[in-house]
């Protein structure tokens, strides 16, 4: 195999990995963190992101790393999460996917109501 070819599949490989560990982390923090049963509060109304803008709410940017990088994926990955259900038992909250553990409302003007579920 050429050396070129060789490079593109590691390259390949390389990042197939980085996205199936990033879904896995999503996931895993998704049961997590609706692992705790509390229902949404009003707390979550200041919990408003504009990612174009890379603007976050306090509350994400003072959790953890991985709560942060979650949060992110999940904003920005919607056509993934979507697809992945929940089992953490969140639907009563009215959670269909993975992605709702993350985000409540995406709103036309850009903006994105993030839920707290997923902060723990």
């Amino acid at each position: 195999m050429p050396e070129s070819a060789a490079r593109f599949l590691l390259h390949t490989r390389r990042t197939r990995r980085g996205v199936l560990r990033l879904s896995l982390i999503a996931g895993g923090l998704a049961l997590a963190g609706c692992s705790g049963g509390r229902a949404p509060d009003s707390r979550s109304d200041g919990l408003v992101a504009w990612p174009a803008r890379n603007r976050w709410p306090a509350q994400l940017t003072m959790a953890p790393t991985e709560v942060q990088e979650a949060y992110r994926y999940a904003v920005a990955n919607r056509d993934v999460l979507q697809y992945m259900p929940c089992f953490c038992g969140c639907g009563a909250q009215g959670h269909i996917s993975n992605f709702d553990c993350y985000v409540r409302e995406m709103r036309p003007d850009g903006s994105v109501l993030l839920d707290p579920m997923s902060f723990g």
